[in-house]
C-alpha cells in the first residue's frame, strides 16, 4: 500500500466497499456521477488509488467525455499513473459483477461521512500538535480550534435547490406574510432618515462598504451609526466594534463628546464648565448601560473576528458589526500580493455576514486619484484602494464626501457633508445630505429631514 495511504493503515474510519461500488457505479452509468461530483471530492477516498481514480472521472467529466472502463483507463495512462492503481484489472473489478443501481446515495453518504470522521480526527490531531509545541497561545490556539471545525462543518452543509412554493411554505407567516411588506423581516435603522429611507435599513447577511479619504470623518459616522443602534430606547441591538487603529479610549472618548455634544479638544484639555461635565456624564451613563462592546486589537484577522462574534452573539445576540478598517486587517496563510489578501479579507467578511445573519460595515481607504482628480473630488467605485473585489462583494459601498476639505475658503460649504451611496445591490443609488459637526466629530441629520426619533426599524 503507498505511503499516502498511511492513514488508512492506521484504521481511520473508511469503508473501502461504498468507494468501490460508487467508483463501480458511475463506470457502469457514468450519468450518476453528477450525483457523486456534487457530493464528494477526490480526497474524500480513503486511499491513493481511489482518489486518483476519481481524480481522472473528473477530468474527463470535465472535458465532456464518456466515463467507462476505456476512457478511464486511457486517461491513467496519459497521467502514467495506470500501474499506481494497479492496472486495467483493477479498474475491470470495480464493475464487474456490479447491477445496475438506480441510485447510489446511500454510498455516497457513506464514503463522506468516512470522510468527515477522518478530518475531524486530522484536526484533532493538528490542535493537539501545537498546544504540546506550544509556539502559539492558548488563545489562538482555541481560535484556530473553533475556525478549523466550523470549515469542517460547511464544507459539508450543500443547500439543495427549491421551488418557489417550497420558500413560501417555509416562510414564517406563509403567503400572505410574504406579501405584507409590514409582517417581513425589517432593517436596522442607522439613525441616518434619507440613508433609511433608500437602503430599508442594514439588514442581516449585508456587508457595507463605508469608504473615503482620510480625515473625511468615515469612522465618526460609524461610530454615529453603532451608538444610535446599540442606544436606540424601544430596541436596543448588540454592536461590535472593532478597531485596528484607535484605542478602546480614544473610541469611547469619540462616543462620550459626541453623544454628549461636549467639545474633543475641551475633554482632553480638561477645561470644561460644570453643565459640559454633566453633559459627559449623562452620556457616559447612557453609553455604559448599552450593548457595544469595542475591541482594539491591533492587525487583527478573520479568524479572531469570526471566533469573538461567534462567542458574543451565543451570549448577547448580535445586531451590528462595525470594523474599522479592511486595509489594516491580516489574513492567515500565505498570498502571492496584498490585493489577494484583501480579496480574501472582503470575500470573508461578506459570508461572515451571511454565516451570523448580520449586517456588517466595513471600513476602507480611498487611493489618492480623488485628490488628482480635477474640478468634482467625489470618490468613485473605481477609488477602492488596492482591490476592485471589494466592490463585487460588498452589497453597498457609500463614499464619505466632504467639500470643504478641498474648499477651506468657503465658509458656505463649512459643516456640509454627503454620503454617496454608489452601490446597492437591493436598491437605489443617490446622494444622502449631512450635517458635520466639527467640534463633536459627529453627523447629524439636516434640518430639513431631521427627526429626534427616528423609526427603530425600516420595512
Amino acid at each position: 500500500m503507498a505511503a499516502s495511504d498511511a492513514a488508512f493503515e492506521k484504521g481511520l474510519p473508511a469503508n473501502l466497499e461504498a468507494e468501490r461500488l460508487v467508483l463501480g457505479s458511475i463506470l457502469l452509468d457514468d450519468t450518476v456521477f453528477l450525483e457523486a461530483g456534487s457530493s464528494l471530492n477526490a480526497d474524500d477516498f480513503s486511499i491513493e488509488k481511489h482518489r486518483r481514480i476519481f481524480s481522472r472521472m473528473q477530468d474527463l467529466h470535465q472535458r465532456g467525455d464518456r466515463i467507462d472502463r476505456v476512457t478511464l483507463a486511457n486517461e491513467l495512462v496519459r497521467q502514467n499513473q495506470l500501474e499506481s492503481v494497479d492496472g486495467l484489472a483493477y479498474l475491470v473489478s470495480l464493475d464487474d459483477g456490479l447491477p445496475r443501481l438506480p441510485d447510489i446515495g446511500a454510498y455516497i453518504r457513506i464514503v463522506k461521512d468516512k470522510s468527515q470522521l477522518r478530518r475531524l480526527i486530522f484536526v484533532a490531531e493538528k490542535i493537539r500538535d501545537r498546544a504540546f509545541i506550544g509556539q502559539d497561545t492558548a488563545d489562538e490556539i482555541a481560535a484556530g480550534a473553533e475556525e478549523a471545525l466550523l470549515q469542517l462543518g460547511e464544507s459539508n452543509q450543500r443547500d439543495a435547490l427549491v421551488r418557489p412554493g417550497e420558500i413560501i411554505e417555509t416562510f414564517p407567516g406563509g403567503l400572505n406574510a410574504f406579501l405584507d411588506p409590514t409582517r417581513r423581516k425589517q432593517g436596522i435603522s442607522t439613525g441616518f432618515v434619507k440613508l433609511d429611507e433608500m437602503t430599508g435599513g442594514l439588514r442581516g447577511g449585508e456587508l457595507f462598504i463605508l469608504a473615503a479619504r482620510p480625515a473625511m470623518g468615515k469612522t465618526a459616522l460609524a461610530l454615529n451609526i453603532a451608538q444610535h443602534v446599540a442606544c436606540n430606547p424601544k430596541d436596543p441591538r448588540t454592536v461590535a466594534v472593532f478597531s485596528l487603529e484607535m484605542s478602546k479610549e480614544s473610541l469611547l472618548t469619540r462616543l462620550v463628546c459626541s453623544v454628549g455634544r461636549v467639545n474633543q479638544q475641551k475633554f482632553r484639555s480638561g477645561f470644561m464648565a460644570a453643565d459640559e461635565r454633566r453633559q459627559l456624564q449623562g452620556a457616559l451613563g447612557q453609553i455604559m448601560d448599552a450593548p457595544l462592546f469595542l475591541d482594539d486589537t491591533a492587525a487583527a484577522n478573520l479568524m479572531d473576528i469570526h471566533s469573538k462574534l461567534r462567542k458574543l452573539k451565543q451570549q448577547y445576540g448580535l445586531g451590528l458589526v462595525v470594523i474599522d478598517y479592511l486595509q489594516l486587517m491580516s489574513s492567515r496563510g500565505r498570498v502571492e500580493n496584498r490585493n489577494q489578501e484583501v480579496s480574501a479579507i472582503s470575500r470573508g467578511l461578506k459570508l461572515l455576514s451571511k454565516e451570523l445573519d448580520v449586517p456588517i460595515i466595513a471600513l476602507s481607504q480611498l487611493s489618492r486619484a480623488t485628490e488628482a482628480r480635477q474640478g468634482d473630488h467625489r470618490p468613485q467605485l473605481s477609488d477602492l484602494r488596492e482591490s476592485g473585489s471589494i466592490e463585487q462583494d460588498a452589497d453597498m459601498v457609500a463614499f464619505v464626501f466632504r467639500e470643504e476639505y478641498y474648499k477651506r475658503d468657503r465658509e458656505d460649504l463649512r459643516g456640509q457633508a454627503e454620503l454617496i451611496l454608489a452601490k446597492q445591490r437591493n436598491g437605489p443609488t443617490g446622494s444622502v445630505p449631512l450635517l458635520f459637526i466639527h467640534q463633536y466629530t459627529k453627523f447629524e441629520n439636516p434640518a430639513a429631514v431631521y427627526d429626534e426619533t427616528p423609526p427603530e426599524d425600516m420595512p
